[in-house]
């Protein structure tokens, strides 16, 4: 469990750092232009990323070596760090603004996407995807990259909202409409929403839907991890233990063994 006191004094001292921005996809165009966004919502949620982080951090283990697959701005890694004492020095990120906060973190990123990014082979004891299966076209592919980069014994951690929990579906609804500002979120969407750029470019996926690719790639021996059990009008409202299992959480983790 994350120490309570640490994460709130490392919340009020991480301010977002503003970036330049440079755009050559529309999803990266996003993160390269609201690159501050994200981070402020996250802090803006505080029990809702501590509960995240635990869920990486318990899905995670011990993971030796670890490449963590469109890093964003570095923020998960950075309590990781400090609240659970799991490193993780490097990263692939498509989104340059994104990047660029991470390694003012401390981190060695790429520039790169899933897809296409250099990860080499058989080089890292854990490649983690964590909240970006969503914003990756191809996932097989990027699965099947993670696999060969994995040595033997390795692990993918998958963590990610799923389609068929009720985050997903609020977002979808959001994506469908346009926007937040529509009646039909009156006293059902949180006081803070994840911002509508994000929700315009993803594209959620079961649980399922994530281990048959995983499966595809040659993965095995899955193992489920979830949190954020409420609906997302109250997920904030406390801190939530991680615990096992897929079919009650909004944020599902799934460890897949090379």
């Amino acid at each position: 469990m994350l120490r309570k006191v640490r994460t709130e004094t490392a919340f009020f001292n991480l301010k977002p750092l503003v970036m330049k921005t440079q755009t050559k996809t529309n999803k990266k165009l996003s993160f390269d232009q609201y690159a501050n966004k994200y981070d402020a919502w996250f802090m803006k949620n505080e029990n809702l990323l501590r509960s995240e982080v635990a869920l990486v951090a318990r899905s995670l283990g011990k993971p030796g070596r670890t490449l963590s697959v469109g890093c964003g701005s570095g923020l998960f890694e950075y309590f990781l760090k400090n609240d659970h004492g799991i490193e993780i020095k490097e990263g692939i990120e498509p989104s340059e603004a994104m990047a660029d906060i991470a390694r003012k973190r401390g981190m060695k990123v790429s520039i790169g996407t899933a897809e296409e990014g250099d990860v080499g082979t058989e080089e890292f004891d854990t490649v983690m995807f964590n909240g970006t299966p969503s914003y990756i076209s191809d996932i097989y592919t990027a699965f099947e990259k993670s696999f060969y980069a994995l040595r033997k014994g390795g692990q993918a951690v998958v963590i990610d909202v799923p389609k068929d929990g009720s985050f997903a579906l609020l977002y979808n609804l959001a994506k469908t409409v346009g926007t937040w500002d529509h009646k039909l979120f009156k006293g059902v969407k949180p006081n803070s929403v994840y911002p509508i750029e994000f929700v315009k470019d993803a594209n959620w996926r079961t649980t399922m839907e994530k281990v048959e690719v995983l499966k595809k790639a040659g993965f095995s021996d899955f193992k489920f991890f979830q949190t954020l059990t409420t609906h997302p009008l109250y997920s904030n409202d406390a801190f939530e233990e991680p615990k096992e299992g897929y079919k009650e959480g909004n944020y599902v983790a799934i460890q897949a063994i090379k």
